[in-house]
């Protein structure tokens, strides 16, 4: 089936770690080369986009030259005629992560990560709301039949935030349920393609809750669990030592990893051997967010760790360079965008992994309304998820907590009411005591003032 035209834009496009991929994943794809396409790439930063930019009409030059790229720091320019809207934001990344990271700890809050969970992912959550709703109120004007896949965290909380405000067509997409089946596999000792599995739960907080072999039909969660048993003490520890833990104890394996998981709950602490070495900073000599220009290193996790590397610089020539080439050398991205603009704009159904969608009996141990990620299969009619199998009760439990702390920082945000964000923390299963749950709140709204929305007591 071919498609006339097609326009796909690029919101965040000054990503170097998203955009570059992900238009050469585009320009790539062979039915989207058969249309008359228009990638338009938009950012609020003109130094970053105008990098981009170059560097996708250079990649358009080799792949499809007939394409038409445009850029702009415009968004509702760069909406009109939209089909599909990716969303990649975020300003300051690793200075506001910084600081979503250890304040909560100063005040005795049992969070790790904190870019989803915890109070740090509610801050998150509260920075890249105004803009995500920006955009999604700006296309329910100008392309209103327009799919936004979002890709910009916290997942979960903005997607379902963005359909209550809205009524765009809005999915969330995350890479985690790839990793996820990656993990299971490298336990088995299998390829993954030989697995069919499915999952259930929270973007960061998924539950794997189908393992069978596609040769044989045989269900390999029994082998997982003869194997996990088997396998060194601190085996990929700052990966897997808490999916390891809640698979003996709930007998399901929880994806992606300890960082993400972790945010969701306040014991996983002893299970991030990395948790105090995030973005760690002598006190004494160093005073980080008083100078943006102040190093402060990310660490993800110490799996794997290259101690000479700076996880927060990215070299940009080379993703650039890995993107460009041509040769059998270059990796698609394990992202579902493109696959999914392909399904549905010339109906080539597909099934996929995961996606982040408003329950709607999809997962039937949690409530409907708040935002799971499910399989579903993509095709010209849009997304159908496919109802999940059930999760644990007591992992249920924990997710739909989730849920009711995602209404309240949306009533919060809605009402400019500082005591419902109150609410939200005093629910989040990391809370030290109040007053530190005040005093948190007032002190990330001198700190993140020029990002975080008005809100008053």
């Amino acid at each position: 089936m071919e498609r006339e035209k097609l326009k796909i834009t690029i919101i965040g496009a000054g990503s170097v770690s998203f955009c570059p991929t992900t238009v050469s994943d585009i320009l790539r794809n062979e039915s989207i080369k058969t249309a008359d396409l228009e990638i338009a790439l938009m950012d609020i930063n003109q130094e970053a986009l105008d990098i981009s930019t170059d560097f996708c009409i250079r990649l358009k030059d080799v792949h499809k030259p007939d394409t038409k790229i445009t850029s702009t720091l415009n968004l509702r320019e760069s909406l009109v005629g939209a089909d599909f809207v990716v969303t990649a934001i975020e300003v300051d990344r690793y200075h506001y992560w910084s600081q979503d990271f250890h304040v909560p700890r100063k005040y005795g809050f049992r969070q790790v990560y904190g870019e989803n969970g915890g109070p740090g992912g509610m801050f998150h959550t509260l920075r890249n709301l105004p803009p995500m709703l920006e955009i999604a109120r700006a296309m329910e004007e100008i392309c209103p039949e327009a799919y936004l896949l979002n890709y910009t965290n916290p997942e979960a909380k903005l997607v379902g935030m963005i359909a209550k405000a809205t009524k765009i067509k809005v999915v969330g997409l995350c890479h985690g349920e790839q990793g996820g089946v990656e993990q299971v596999a490298k336990i088995l000792g299998v390829d993954k393609e030989n697995l069919e599995t499915e999952v259930s739960g929270l973007n960061h907080f998924g539950v794997i809750t189908k393992i069978v072999d596609k040769n044989t039909g045989k269900d390999l969660y029994p082998l997982l669990k003869e194997k996990e048993l088997k396998l060194g003490k601190l085996t990929q520890w700052d990966e897997w030592a808490l999916s390891r833990i809640m698979l003996r104890v709930y007998g399901v394996w929880v994806y992606p990893g300890t960082n993400h998981i972790g945010e969701y709950m306040a014991w996983s602490d002893q299970f991030l051997a990395s948790a105090q070495m995030q973005y760690f900073y002598d006190p004494m000599t160093e005073k980080p967010w008083d100078n943006k220009e102040e190093p402060l290193e990310f660490i993800y996790s110490i799996s794997g760790r290259d101690w000479e590397k700076n996880m927060a610089e990215t070299d940009k020539e080379d993703v650039f360079r890995e993107a460009f080439n041509a040769d059998s050398k270059f990796t698609p991205n394990k992202e579902y965008g493109v696959p999914i603009i392909e399904a549905i704009a010339f109906n080539k159904p597909i099934k996929v992994g995961a996606v982040n969608i408003v329950n709607e009996g999809y997962v039937p141990t949690l409530p409907d309304g708040m935002v799971v990620e499910v399989p579903a299969v993509i095709d010209g009619d849009g997304i159908h998820p496919i109802n999940a199998q059930e999760i644990p009760r007591g992992i249920a439990a924990m997710i739909a907590t989730q849920g009711a702390i995602a209404d309240l920082i949306y009533e919060a945000y809605v009402e400019k009411d500082r005591k419902k964000l109150l609410q939200a923390i005093l629910l989040d299963p990391t809370v030290s005591t109040y007053n530190n749950a005040v005093n948190l709140i007032n002190e990330m709204f001198e700190l993140q003032s020029e990002l975080l929305p008005e809100m008053n007591w």
